[in-house]
């Protein structure tokens, strides 16, 4: 089955499949390319990369993931129990060293009558004859049951049987809808491990949903009742409410050894890093409670906390920050500091920018350190992040050159930007355009110049500003969403200055769309 001791669980991440899911936070090629990176350097063992068959930019992907990164991780791409599916899932994760396909087919009562209109019989035959054509490809072979907690528990045992026995070397017993609980989870993987004959041929892998806000919890009652792999996202982005988060699995396992008595082979200080980044490219931002990698997870604002801690932090945290990679508010560098410390403190956050990404982030360091009297970890990280979050755009062929706004409670809210556009061959020149909006505040009239200058008109859905730091003097982050070109489109911008955030994050949508309209997309 494996040669992985028995208290090794394997991380296979679906942040690139399933979490892309999740509404508004798909991701074009190079942003997979960027997400699969940091995943391989996280330690994660499998990386369910796509669903080839959905699109030529998902087959694209999963390619460039599986021939880049499939020496450092076990690739996956996701097939319906269809030759179609099977055969590019193939194509695309054998152009690395170790590809997996993932074949999945609803077994439950209500989707075999509702969805699939297929009698048992026929499930177990398109099942077989599935995971069959995949092992003529692949050596690494995943079969799920969709809507496997919901199954009939002898038709479940049936059919994980059927498929090991047809040559799956992973089967997958999802709660596709969070419907149950931790006590019911244990249950059905501990029956699978009791009554399927050949079940010591094949990892048992659990995979939660958050519908109820139990997928973690269940995903672990799993592990307890024997499974050794997990499917998991970063931030527990993923379908409707998510997935179970990769994060709080491996920090539960590591705090709780005790009692799990379990391992990974994750490198957690790099949770926080990877977490910011899921963040920017996708748009989600993490809630500020969320758990092991949240604004507030080592926070504490009670006077007993502060207490207990000054005297021991083990009195109130369980975990320390370090642990995960956790950035705090700490003072690092100004406007003297040089590249070198720059860098060098990047990549102590985590971050690995190439030299055309740094110099332009450390541009905008020096433009923030004139800004402020401190500049903190978290500031010089939402730099990188807001960078990272518009790389992939053609290299962003829009920038702001200036931009000024008139605003009061007397008067028109008014405009004027100045915006470069970048050649698009090489040897071409640059070229500046002006022009200038109205609007029902500054922001509206901002973003009808920037509009009207690239020519793209986008249905503004989401606007969420916060501070990145304290003070009046913080840095501020906006993020938005909006509707363009026939796609939902993510921007971030950063800045003292709300406006000019606000103005950056518009752009950098717009940038996007920009992109798909010069590509013909």
């Amino acid at each position: 089955m494996s040669d992985r001791p028995d208290d090794r669980v394997v991380i296979f991440d679906t942040t690139l499949r399933d979490g892309e899911q999740s509404p508004g936070c798909s991701m074009n090629t190079d942003e997979k390319l960027r997400v699969a990176e940091a995943l391989c350097d996280l330690g994660v063992d499998v990386i369910e990369a796509g669903f080839p068959v959905a699109s030529p930019g998902d087959f694209d992907a999963v390619s460039k993931i599986a021939e880049r990164y499939g020496d450092r991780a076990t690739i996956c791409g996701l097939a319906r129990c269809r030759e179609g599916d099977i055969d590019a899932a193939a194509d695309a994760v054998t152009k690395g060293e170790r590809g997996r396909v993932h074949v999945f087919l609803a077994t439950s009562a209500i989707h075999r009558e509702h969805k699939l209109r297929m009698s048992t019989e026929q499930i177990v035959e398109r099942a077989v004859a599935s995971v069959q054509r995949a092992k003529e490809r692949v050596d690494d072979v995943e079969f799920s049951p969709e809507d496997a907690y919901r199954t009939e528990r002898d038709f479940l045992c049936e059919v994980v049987e059927k498929a090991i026995d047809a040559g799956a070397t992973t089967v997958n017993i999802p709660d596709t809808v969070g419907y149950a609980t931790p006590q019911q989870y244990f249950d059905v993987i501990r029956m699978l491990k009791e009554s399927v004959p050949n079940i010591d041929r094949a990892i048992i892998s659990t995979h939660c949903h958050d519908d109820l806000g139990m997928a973690v919890a269940n995903t672990l009652a799993g592990l307890e009742a024997g499974a050794r792999q997990v499917e998991c996202t970063i931030n527990g982005i993923g379908e409707r409410a998510g997935n179970a988060a990769l994060e709080e699995i491996v920090m539960a396992l590591k705090t709780r050894s005790d009692h799990y008595g379990l391992s990974t082979g994750v490198v957690t200080r790099k949770l926080s890093p990877v977490s910011r980044l899921v963040g920017a490219v996708t748009g989600q931002g993490v809630p500020r409670n969320k758990a092991v990698v949240g604004r507030n997870a080592f926070a504490h604002a009670s006077g007993i906390h502060q207490d207990g801690m000054l005297k021991n932090p083990a009195t109130y945290e369980i975990m320390r920050p370090e642990d995960v990679g956790f950035i705090g508010t700490d003072l690092v560098l100004g406007k003297h500091s040089g590249r070198a410390a720059v860098k060098a403190r990047l990549t102590e956050l985590g971050f690995t920018p190439d030299d055309a990404t740094f110099a332009e982030v450390f541009d905008r360091f020096i433009e923030l350190a004139d800004r402020k009297k401190e500049v903190f970890d978290a500031d010089l990280a939402a730099l990188m992040e807001a960078k990272l979050s518009g790389a992939g755009t053609n290299r962003e062929r829009w920038s702001i050159k200036s931009l000024h706004t008139s605003s009061g409670t007397t008067g028109v809210p008014t405009a004027t930007l100045e915006l470069i556009e970048a050649p698009l061959e090489e040897g071409g020149e640059e070229k500046i355009h002006r022009d200038a909006a109205i609007g029902d505040g500054p922001i509206d009239a901002c973003y009808n110049a920037l509009e009207r200058i690239i020519g793209i008109e986008g249905r503004l859905d989401d606007f969420v500003v916060k501070s990145v730091t304290r003070g009046k003097d913080a840095l501020g982050q906006v993020d938005v969403r909006l509707y363009a070109g026939g796609r939902d489109r993510h921007g971030r911008g950063v800045s003292t200055d709300i406006i000019e955030a606000g103005a950056r994050a518009f752009l950098q949508a717009l940038n996007r769309a920009d992109a798909d309209r010069r590509a013909g997309a």
